[in-house]
């Protein structure tokens, strides 16, 4: 009996080495077979800094062969449910159609939390809430908490329009975006279109513009923003604060012909990496990678004012971000990757 119980235990133990590196075959097929690994070629900020990292710490850390595809978030969505792309770095879960269906389908999945924190809602700077000694500037609004405050004409000629002095100043998503249809949902339902202008920037650049500008003089704001952007790296804002998220009001909110009676905080933000589902099978590796590698919000936004100031773009903020935050992103990889990529920074 004791020689059958001997016999089990070693076979039992050489299934398992034997099946352990079966997997490690396979974990490391996937790159080294020279395959490529294909990003979606996310255009705004923070997508493009991350999808630089994590391309960076693929090619440099694991030998992996990586690509990007340029597009609109729906065209790369949809890419990554045919398996055009693999990779979406930045998807905010539960917020596309397309995402939505081809999760339902099987044909993508959410890998890891690409970051964890990010908000969106109406600001106004800090300085007028706290006021800056150092910048010499009083608190004009030390009370101001809420969005309920605004309907107060005290606050209405904080925020004067320039072309309707009579009205206060909101400003707004460009038109075409999904947000500017939710924030004029909102004043609606706030009861603020009669002393508001909802303003329209053309451009995402022209409202960044337009807060600057605001900011740096020290000037009244009220405006629409989220994070992480360069803004948040760059301004000390305050969030003002809205009814709880409720899923019914929400849903009136979003819905162009939904009822204006009442508003409500945006939902919390679930932002992961969108993975198509084949080659989540096919790269285990890479996903584990995927799993642990979360931007914490504040270095994201640090990132993003660097690629501002320093007028750098995406791969020059990836390198930036790796040389000196690798305290952060050591932890994502083995120790082996960690001194591949240290080197290819020298």
């Amino acid at each position: 009996m004791l020689n059958v119980k001997l016999k089990y235990r070693l076979l039992l133990a050489t299934a398992l080495m034997l099946g352990g590196a079966a997997l490690n075959a396979n974990a490391a097929s996937y790159c080294a077979d020279g395959k490529t690994v294909t990003f979606a070629g996310i255009d705004w900020e923070s997508g493009a800094l991350i999808t630089e990292v994590m391309k960076t710490i693929l090619t440099k850390g694991y030998d992996c062969k990586v690509d990007s595809i340029p597009g609109n978030s729906v065209t790369l969505e949809q890419a990554t449910a045919n398996d055009d792309v693999q990779i979406f770095a930045e998807e905010w879960i539960g917020r596309s159609d397309i995402w939505n269906n081809a999760a339902a389908a099987g044909q993508v999945v959410s890998v890891g939390k690409t970051f964890v924190g990010a908000s969106e809602g109406w600001f106004v700077p800090e300085y007028l809430v706290k006021g800056d000694a150092k910048k010499g500037i009083e608190a004009k609004a030390p009370d101001l908490k809420s969005v309920s405050q605004l309907s107060d004409p005290k606050f209405a000629k904080l925020f004067k329009d320039p072309e309707e002095p009579s009205k206060g100043r909101f400003l707004n998503c460009p038109s075409g975006w999904t947000c500017e249809g939710v924030n004029t949902a909102k004043l609606e339902a706030y009861k603020l279109t009669g002393t508001y202008v909802n303003f329209r920037p053309g451009t995402g650049t022209a409202l960044d513009a337009a807060i600057s500008s605001a900011y740096l003089q020290g000037e009244p704001v009220l405006f629409y923003y989220w994070s992480p952007t360069a803004v948040m790296g760059k301004f000390k804002l305050v969030q003002l604060e809205e009814p709880a998220y409720d899923e019914a009001c929400w849903k009136e909110l979003t819905s162009a012909t939904g009822k204006r009676e009442a508003g409500c905080a945006f939902p919390a933000v679930e932002v992961a990496y969108g993975v198509n589902s084949t080659f989540a099978k096919e790269a285990p590796e890479i996903i584990e990678i995927l799993k642990k590698a979360t931007f914490p919000l504040k270095e994201v936004n640090a990132s993003l004012a660097y690629m501002v100031d320093q007028k750098a773009d995406a791969a020059a903020a990836a390198g930036e971000f790796l040389k000196t935050k690798g305290d952060v992103w050591s932890a994502w990889v083995s120790a082996d990757a960690k001194a591949k990529i240290e080197a290819s920074l020298r």
